[in-house]
């Protein structure tokens, strides 16, 4: 998907069409999720610090990240990959690799790019958002072709030509060369793929060590077996907040663990799981990271005991000079709970159901904050003017922009915080229909990969 988060954005708020939006946690220490191509002609870019995006477009849209319904629109996406093959295989919300072989989808170039392209008419159709496609013969290319696509294209890597192809790119364009490995073959006087290719196996070993200097002259010459896969095990559930100011008292550094407890154990009962071991993450102010974990006798999804847990490992961890990230998490997950696990936290059986907070909720047993949180890019409804989203809010206001994903660019109002007419709302859809399912082509023999 093309600048998803910004794209879904940009198709909810009419007014912000065409204009520069960047996602991302907006207070002191957040960093940018994702940037639409407008913002991107300034500079800004994903992992940049927002601090840095502001100052590169100052006149940008800064919006809080609406996770919940990315996800709706992302299982639309994956429902429509998966009606051209069994293998699909995420890497995140909005990008995954299809194995068209698989699903009898594509057994040549042409019967591929028709694929490709009415998997790009179908996405647009029930999102009203763009995607990108790369076909290719192994996951590699066909990642590399739909970065080539972008945005809103289709690209084929023909076979016999990927080596010309790989050759001029730098050589961060490959899976596994980052920052620090691109410098240091940089040094090297190892800049392209091409280089990395002529430079041999020997010397990339003696470079890069064993592991690595095999994976990478392997890739430099297109070579990459790796399946399609179509189911990932999930292997631990866990959630975290960044503070804006580190948090320095410890009864306040106790409530929030709690909290987290709380998250942590909604979306692992959200995922039908329950888990053995807890633990706690702590990054204290000098960045200095910490984890802690217990192990239980067996799983639970019980918030008492995953909440009891996660305080007694807390307790190890030395908070003074503050506190700047605080995490709970799960694993050794099982799709069952162990019941005499809830005999271990006092009261538990009377506890109310867990649903998961926001990350900037308060806790539960803290002090009611003074005027309600209106976080920019969020969805409200007022009972005079109807849905709108908040533009901004701050010294008592609250900035609204009254539009509809199909409605023209809306009016701008300003009401108090505590205004009783005005309440958060749930996201519009981006479109008023869907399409029929998709029906792969008939065909057999060999095919590729797709990335979209």
């Amino acid at each position: 998907m093309d600048a998803f988060f910004a794209s879904v954005e940009q198709a909810s708020k009419p007014s912000l069409r065409g204009k520069a939006v960047v996602v991302g946690g907006l207070g002191p220490r957040g960093v940018v999720a994702t940037a639409s191509y407008e913002a991107r002609v300034f500079g800004v870019h994903s992992a940049m610090p927002m601090a840095q995006a502001r100052r590169l477009a100052p006149n940008a849209a800064y919006l809080v990240p609406r996770f919940a319904l990315y996800r709706s629109i992302s299982d639309e996406v994956m429902r429509l990959l998966r009606a051209l093959s069994p293998l699909v295989e995420p890497l995140s919300l909005d990008e995954a690799f299809v194995d068209l072989e698989a699903g009898g989808t594509a057994w040549d170039e042409r019967s591929a790019r028709l694929a490709g392209a009415r998997l790009r008419a179908d996405i647009r159709e029930a999102t009203g958002l763009t995607g990108s496609v790369g076909l290719a013969a192994s996951k590699m290319l066909a990642k590399i072709a739909s970065e080539q696509a972008k945005p809103d294209g289709l690209v084929v890597i023909e076979p016999g030509t990927e080596r010309a192809l790989l050759g001029p790119l730098s050589v961060r364009t490959l899976p596994g060369v980052g920052p620090a490995t691109g410098d240091h073959l940089r040094r090297a006087g190892i800049h392209t793929v091409g280089e990395l290719a002529e430079a041999g196996e020997d010397e990339l070993v003696r470079l890069l060590g064993k592991a690595h200097g095999h994976a990478l002259f392997a890739m430099a010459l297109a070579r990459d077996e790796r399946p399609v896969v179509a189911e990932r095990e999930t292997k631990s559930v866990s959630v975290e907040d960044t503070y804006d100011v580190d948090i320095h008292d410890r009864v306040r550094v106790g409530a929030e663990v709690r909290r987290l407890a709380g998250r942590c154990v909604g979306r692992l009962r959200g995922a039908g799981l329950s888990g053995r071991t807890i633990v706690l993450k702590v990054r204290r102010y000098d960045f200095s990271t910490l984890t802690r974990s217990e192990t239980l006798r067996g799983p639970t999804d019980d918030p008492a005991v995953v909440r009891e847990a996660a305080e007694r490992l807390l307790e190890s961890v030395d908070t003074t000079g503050g506190v700047r990230l605080l995490g709970v998490g799960v694993s050794g997950l099982a799709d069952y709970t162990q019941e005499d696990l809830f005999a271990q936290a006092a009261g538990a059986a009377g506890e109310d159901p867990v649903r998961e907070e926001p990350a900037d909720a308060p806790a539960a047993d803290g002090p009611a904050p003074a005027e309600r949180h209106w976080p920019a890019g969020h969805d409200v409804r007022h009972t005079g003017y109807g849905h709108g989203w908040v533009q901004g809010s701050g010294l008592g206001r609250v900035t609204v922009r009254f539009e509809t994903p199909g409605s023209p660019p809306g009016r701008v109002r300003t009401f108090r915080t505590d205004d009783p007419a005005l309440e958060p709302a749930d996201p519009l859809p981006l479109v008023s229909r869907r399409p029929g399912e998709v029906e792969g082509a008939q065909g057999g023999g060999g095919a590729g990969t797709e990335s979209a």
